[in-house]
């Protein structure tokens, strides 16, 4: 394995910013949807509150390869494996470029996923070993400042496209960066390599098929196609086949993902943080836009420009990340600050159908702002403490993490909003009460999520923030 000592001055100087094409790519893919929906949703058929599987069905494949992507870089090199992603991560944006229905979107999409499960968690695998703890934060702050630029730009260019060009456009502008990124590679992304085990295929079976079932029992509920005894009978699948893969990852001695990983203490909260917390943050980017549309009937285009607060504040508040983790340590900080996101997004539900498009700005600023403090103070968590050996599965399991967080965040918002859409109080005419509801069920779930960061101590995570 190549080591800090013999990389190039220019790999050094160049990785970081390949990370952060990575990112960008993706957060851009992500957020140039979110605009999108009502329209993409109006010429295929569909309602837009229940098109939202375009974006599960991409997050959530994401999420099931990521394991994958850690096996094959240390098997085949990082090079190869990212050089691979970012061509099928092309691909797929070109085939959902030439999309005319919904089930062959969201085929396309899944493809994409499919590169796009491989491309960040390698390249980040590939910083983690090129660079010393002590130089991680801030490096894995500067990669993802760049990538916050797809959320500036996203719904903004989504919402201009779809109206002056058509809905296939948003894919389009994947491809040129598509292009860049694999050239960048040849000079800017080292090839580690590392000795591995046969891939646990059952595991990945089992957790695949858990998670899947899942995923699918929340998105049947919001768009309100089946009983109460068809979901129990899922949830009990899913519990099933979730169960079998803890017990067979208990007896596997390499398993797809492996639980002793969360006796380090670190991760251990990170993880489980992550994945609580987003719970209510994760469908803000989902719920927004479509109050936008939807609600209030702003266009595509304002809705985009509407969402570029939150965006440039969450880039802002960036530079903000170091010194507060360094002077108030992860405990304090994430307590802190996931109390504010909470109530924020709380403040949500005293918007109405009436209430001027400024009311919203000073919102979006705020919850831009302590979102990038929390998402980055989590993550960097979440890498504390991993040495060289439990590097690679420590990052895939941080960034399946983050992609099921995000899968269940979207879905939870669609159900949320979907059960208060279902009450006779919230009759047609008056949709922005439904919005005005699940904001504030999220906002509360948020702040309940404050739970988990309490059982951090004061040193965890000292040696990345220096705070003892």
């Amino acid at each position: 394995m190549n080591s800090l000592n013999n990389l190039s001055p220019k790999m050094l100087k160049y990785l970081p910013w390949l990370g952060a094409m990575a990112i960008f790519m993706q957060a851009l893919d992500a957020t140039i949807l979110n605009t999108s929906l009502p329209t993409i949703a109006k010429e295929l058929g569909k309602s837009p509150l229940e098109i939202q599987s375009i974006i599960v069905a991409y997050t959530l494949t994401i999420a099931l390869l990521i394991p994958l992507s850690g096996w094959l870089s240390d098997k085949y090199g990082t090079k190869k494996v990212f050089q691979s992603a970012i061509i099928i991560f092309t691909l797929g944006s070109t085939l959902c470029a030439f999309a005319t229905t919904l089930p062959f979107l969201v085929i396309s999409r899944i493809v994409q996923a499919i590169g796009g499960s491989m491309m960040v968690p390698v390249v980040r695998l590939a910083i983690l070993y090129a660079y010393p703890k002590r130089e991680l934060l801030k490096v894995i702050n500067f990669i993802t400042i760049p990538g916050l630029i797809g959320p500036l730009l996203g719904p903004t260019i989504g919402g201009i496209l779809v109206e002056t060009l058509s809905w296939h456009w948003i894919f389009i502008v994947n491809i040129p960066f598509g292009i860049i990124a694999l050239w960048m590679t040849t000079f800017a992304l080292p090839d580690y390599k590392h000795p591995v085990f046969k891939f646990d295929s059952r595991g990945l079976i089992l957790f695949s098929g858990g998670i899947t079932v899942l995923t699918l029992v929340m998105e049947l509920i919001s768009s309100r196609v089946i009983g109460i005894q068809t979901v129990l009978a899922l949830s009990i699948v899913s519990a099933f086949l979730i169960g079998l893969y803890i017990y067979h990852a208990k007896h596997k001695q390499h398993p797809l993902i492996d639980l002793n990983l969360f006796k380090i203490r670190t991760l251990r909260i990170g993880i489980v943080g992550n994945l609580i917390t987003r719970l209510g943050i994760g469908g803000m980017p989902f719920l927004i836009p479509l109050l936008l549309q939807v609600g209030y009937g702003y266009t595509a285009t304002v809705a985009g420009l509407i969402m570029i607060p939150s965006a440039a504040s969450n880039i802002i508040a960036k530079s903000f990340v170091v010194p507060i983790v360094n002077k108030f340590g992860y405990r304090n900080t994430l307590i802190g600050n996931t109390i504010i996101l909470g109530l924020i997004i709380c403040l949500f539900y005293f918007l109405e159908s009436k209430s001027p498009i400024y009311y919203i700005i000073p919102l979006m600023i705020l919850n831009g702002f302590f979102s990038s403090i929390q998402f980055t103070a989590m993550n960097t968590l979440s890498l504390a403490d991993l040495e060289e050996n439990t590097s690679s599965e420590g990052n895939s399991l941080l960034a399946v993490t983050q992609q099921l967080s995000l899968t269940f965040g979207i879905s939870v918002a669609a159900l949320i909003l979907g059960i208060f859409r279902q009450m006779e109080t919230f009759t047609k005419g008056v949709e922005v009460q439904a919005f005005r509801y699940s904001f504030l069920t999220m906002g509360m779930m948020t702040i309940l999520s404050t739970y988990i960061f309490f059982r951090l101590k004061e040193s965890d995570g000292s040696s990345m923030s220096g705070k003892k």
